[in-house]
């Protein structure tokens, strides 16, 4: 080998001979079976290979590639490993000279298969495959990195070398679940077709440049479903973090963008097949997120929501092509609820992870999609239509939830917008209990921004909120200007949903925690008096009853006014406004514990069945707080008007009040004041006539007959004849126009007479009018 070595560099030009020589050698022993001298032959050429980088060298590999080729179509698994090793040493050589001509597409076929072995031998089996797999890297590593070479990274190669890599992935792990034993194990480690091919993986997914990440990820999703393995969900998951975690951060959303499609394409599949496309999408956006997403983000929300959106239709319908099928309909419903349940858990998930911007990007979107009872945004009639209306409100408010949790913005305008906080707000009024509570817990985790939600999910009169640790700051200018803006607003829906009959403990858990949380962050001397106020108010309204509220929600209201005048008490710390608050609170244990939390917010509540002649000294005097806070420097003149709701259309559209009860809303006036007046007559409310509906139902009639006009204008501009709008456009440009000259003459007089006047009858003197060109002026005028 030395002498054959020196005369090989001595005589580069000799290469190819020599070559050509050895390979008719090996071709004929291997025909023969004569492998020791197959052996020689191939350790020689790896050592002239390895030896010799001249410019020559490119017929000398033609030679070597060809001994190669002819060992891995035998079928002895000694010579297929042989050739491996020898290819792989090829592989790792860098040439000086590029080739224009040669192919690789028999090496990536015969590795690939190699991959798939099915030998009986188990140990045979685990060395051709491992060969296999390190014969693809080998392939990888010559052609990946130089543009002369064939293309690895054409879907004809990649869709042999992926599935290959991944089902050794696969097929490993499950012989590896059957525990060897701790003998056999060291050999397992050294012998892993699954480690090596997880390496090779990697490493073919690190060259890929961005052009190259779609044909490497499309054979990965025909696989998973080629075997069905997206119901599982491990493997898959398991896979998709070796890409996420293999490519370049700047190519994760092309990934993404991947998976996106693929879960488009299999709108129409089993609902679990989806799941797992989902939450193999949710892990793969958590780590694109920490690199660089881009525009997918909206797009992978718009996915999302219209996937949530077919689920929702296919529960309902029980097909998926709308045809109604009773005997697979319970075992959908409950596959599409599993299928909702991992799309709102990726929402939340990939939405904790982007920056302030994009999430209050994906808020408003999400908002944008809910469908509320509106002029612009109808709802469907009918069973199935109120169904999926109702459903999709829920799964949507879901998702806001999942994506508001945990969201710190410090000002708060920007939190909650105009446009975000208006449609929130008119879901709050719909009859649903389970819409309204959404909506509650939303408002709680965009106001928390200091983690105090927690503390108040117990309702409760502690004599001392210190052991609470409340985090409190002081209300910036922003949260101010945002408290003028929209204070009314949230106090006016806090309030009709104390109202409510449908409302359940976690409803009065839900709105207390809201007071308490705008208190604390975003209150100052007008927001207490404000809030002050409303509690009163709702006080009222378990006291009059105008309602007809039943018991429990009476007693609740009690309860929750006592939690929360409690805690501003502390929180203003005016000593007098505790004292008043403290005392009513302990004259209520004595005689009325059916109006304090303790004994209303329990898992069996104690109540009272005469709740309704309350004596003054067990209710929150509205004078007594006016008299104490005024002393304190707050604003007593406002403490002592009763707080009245406004009315908006959201009433007359909420398709949840008639027209009477939008009216008596409407009109419902005055004192509703402190209980020492209770004596005192009250000043009646309006009443309602008949005169008074049909006035109110004229006026709707009124707004719909002005928008049938409007829109038989829009019609006809749309649909008549240009002649025909022509001529009446004309005629109204005429009209106006003599209106206008009638005008004009009326008003515009040109100047008197420099003659002087003339006198009119009943002696009055009258302006002669001459026009100003006919006028003679002085001659001292004239230039």
């Amino acid at each position: 080998m030395e002498k054959l070595t020196f005369y090989a560099l001595s005589a580069p030009e000799k290469l190819d001979r020599i070559g050509a020589y050895l390979s008719e050698r090996l071709i004929r022993d291997v025909g023969r079976h004569r492998y020791g001298y197959v052996c020689i032959a191939m350790e020689a050429l790896d050592q002239l290979l390895m030896a010799c980088h001249c410019q020559s060298i490119n017929l000398f590999v033609e030679s070597f590639l060809k001994m190669v080729a002819k060992l891995l179509e035998s079928e002895k698994p000694n010579l297929q490993i042989l050739g491996t090793n020898s290819f792989v040493k090829f592989a790792n050589i860098e040439e000086d000279t590029p080739s224009y001509h040669r192919s690789y597409d028999f090496f990536v076929s015969r590795f690939s298969e190699m991959c798939h072995s099915g030998h009986e031998d188990l140990e045979i089996k685990t060395k051709i495959r491992m060969s296999g797999i390190k014969g693809l890297q080998g392939v990888v590593r010559k052609t990946v990195n130089d543009e002369l070479q064939a293309n690895i990274w054409d879907p004809q190669h990649m869709d042999k070398i992926v599935p290959s890599l991944l089902f050794n992935l696969q097929h490993v792990e499950e012989a590896e679940s059957r525990s060897p034993s701790p003998l056999q194990a060291p050999e397992k480690e050294k012998e892993n077709p699954a480690e090596l091919a997880e390496r090779c993986l990697r490493e073919l997914l690190g060259r890929a440049a961005f052009g190259n990440i779609k044909n490497a990820i499309k054979p990965v999703l025909v696989h998973l479903d080629n075997h069905s393995l997206w119901e599982p969900k491990v493997f898959a998951i398991r896979c998709f973090k070796i890409i996420m975690y293999s490519i370049q951060p700047q190519h994760s959303h092309l990934v993404i963008q991947q998976l996106l499609s693929h879960l488009d394409a299999n709108s129409r599949s089993a609902a679990t097949v989806r799941a797992g496309i989902v939450e193999v999408l949710s892990e793969a956006a958590v780590i694109a997120a920490t690199g660089s997403v881009g525009p997918t983000v909206l797009e992978m929300f718009n996915t999302l929501l219209r996937q949530l959106r077919l689920s929702i239709d296919y529960a309902l319908t029980g097909s998926y092509d709308g045809a109604i099928s009773l005997g697979t309909k319970i075992i959908k419903e409950h596959e599409e609820r599993m299928f909702q349940e991992a799309v709102i858990k990726t929402i939340g998930s990939f939405a904790s992870t982007l920056p302030t911007y994009q999430r209050s990007e994906v808020i408003l979107f999400i908002m944008s999609k809910v469908p509320l009872p509106s002029l612009h945004h109808p709802m469907e009639m009918g069973r199935t239509g109120e169904n999926r209306n109702r459903l999709t409100q829920i799964m949507l408010l879901k998702s806001l939830l999942q994506v508001s949790t945990g969201f710190q913005c410090n000002n708060m305008m920007s939190a909650l917008p105009s446009n975000f906080l208006d449609r929130l707000l008119s879901t709050a009024l719909m009859e649903d209990a389970e819409i309204r509570l959404f909506v509650l817990e939303i408002l709680i985790s965009f106001i928390d921004r200091h983690g105090n939600r927690h503390k108040f999910s117990t309702i409760s009169t502690l004599s001392d909120i210190s052991v609470l640790k409340l985090k409190v700051d002081k209300c910036s200018r922003q949260d101010t200007i945002f408290m003028k803006k929209h204070s009314q607003q949230l106090y006016r829906h806090i309030y009709l949903s104390c109202k409510e009959e449908t409302n359940i403990q976690k409803h009065y858990e839900a709105l207390y925690g809201l007071l308490a949380l705008i208190s604390i962050e975003l209150a100052n001397e007008e927001v207490v008096v404000d809030l002050i106020r409303l509690v009163l108010a709702v006080q009222d309204v378990a006291q009059v009853n105008e309602e007809n509220l039943p018991v429990y929600n009476r007693c609740a209201l009690y309860a929750l006014g006592a939690a929360y005048l409690n805690l501003i008490s502390q929180l203003t710390t005016v000593p007098a406004f505790c004292q008043h608050i403290r005392e009513v609170i302990e004259s209520r244990k004595k005689e009325a514990p059916y109006m304090l939390p303790e004994d209303v917010f329990v898992e069996r509540p104690r109540l009272s069945q005469n709740v309704d002649g309350v004596v003054i000294e067990l209710l929150f005097r509205q004078s007594n707080i006016s008299e104490v806070l005024g002393g304190s420097g707050y604003n007593a003149d406002r403490l002592c008007l009763p707080y009245i709701p406004q009315l908006t259309d959201e009433d007359r559209l909420s398709k949840r009040k008639s027209i009477g009860e939008t009216i008596s809303l409407q009109v419902e006036v005055e004192s509703r004041n402190s209980p020492e007046k209770e004596e005192v007559s009250r000043v009646p409310a309006e009443e309602i006539t008949y005169e008074t509906l049909k006035k109110a139902i004229g006026n709707v009639a009124v707004e719909e007959q002005e928008r049938e006009r409007r829109r038989q204008v829009v019609e006809k501009f749309q649909k008549a004849p240009f002649e025909e709008i022509a001529a009446h456009c004309g005629a109204r440009a005429s009209l106006l126009q003599s209106k206008l000259n009638q005008i004009f003459e009326i008003t515009i007089r040109p100047p008197p007479s420099p003659s002087g006047t003339i006198t009119a009858a009943y002696g009055q003197p009258q302006s002669h009018s001459i026009p100003v060109y006919e006028m003679k002026f002085p001659d001292l005028c004239v230039y």
